[in-house]
């Protein structure tokens, strides 16, 4: 059952989205050769934790971090810890945050200085599959009409979207209906309605779209070793249009000290 969102919810949803905006930026700022994901963890919580909210994160079904960081070819769950940045990674990070009872979701791939050629344009492809599916989340549009358009983007590029992971509607609860493909045929799916709010959140990698998970049971890799980036905006279908809960408007690279 897709639970729709009255405007006043919607504005408090916006509300924890903002704290999660900032939190995106504070670790991005951090970003660079030397830092463990483990101090890119801290930093989030205890500012996420500054300003009234709560990691959505830390402790949901058991995962010990307050955000995921996944490097290189780890596609998503990154269980934060001892891995140091080098020059030339890619970092993907994906943050939730619970502010009055309502949760917003997001996440960018950050890239450790400068970056490859392959994972260069895979950053920029992913983040602009995601721009490209905004103005998908519209009234009468179809559910499919969204997953079409990131696809289209995607594989226009020559890069595969991963099919094993989808996005999902969220409001009080982390996940909540729809599941949300990043592939498939347009005009199909649920009829988009104001009120509902979804996590749009490609996940791209450079080679095949098969993934597999490690051992840890969290995290997940690109079945190849090829490079994989993330990027997720929570956004509320309203009767204006999409309005992204979670924007941001700068570049995906992160400068690296």
């Amino acid at each position: 059952m897709i639970v729709k969102k009255t405007p006043e919810q919607i504005d408090k949803m916006a509300a924890a989205g903002d704290i999660l905006v900032r939190t995106l930026e504070l670790v991005g700022g951090k970003i660079r050769p030397g830092v463990t994901t483990k101090e890119l963890d801290q930093a989030a919580e205890t500012f996420i934790r500054s300003q009234g909210a709560e990691p959505a994160f830390k402790g949901y079904r058991g995962f010990p971090g307050s955000i995921c960081a996944s490097p290189n070819s780890m596609v998503v769950h990154g269980i934060p810890g001892p891995y140091e940045l080098e020059r030339g990674d890619i970092l993907s990070v994906d943050v939730g945050v619970v502010y009055d009872g309502w949760v917003a979701d997001a996440a960018r791939t950050f890239a450790v200085g400068s970056v490859s050629a392959v994972a260069s344009k895979l950053l920029e492809t992913t983040q602009g599959s995601l721009f490209a599916a905004v103005p998908a989340c519209a009234p009468g549009n179809r559910l499919g009409d969204v997953s079409h358009t990131i696809q289209t983007h995607v594989e226009a590029e020559g890069l595969s979207i991963v099919r094993s992971l989808v996005g999902h509607g969220i409001g009080r609860e982390m996940h909540e209906d729809p599941q949300i493909p990043n592939y498939g045929p347009p005009g199909r799916g649920p009829l988009l309605e104001p009120g509902m709010v979804l996590a749009i959140e490609p996940m791209v990698t450079a080679g095949r779209h098969q993934v597999r998970m490690a051992d840890d049971h969290w995290s997940i890799f690109s079945q190849d070793g090829s490079l994989a980036a993330h990027f997720e905006f929570t956004i509320a279908v309203t009767a204006e249009g999409p309005r992204v809960l979670t924007p941001w408007h700068e570049s995906a690279h992160a400068t690296a000290a």
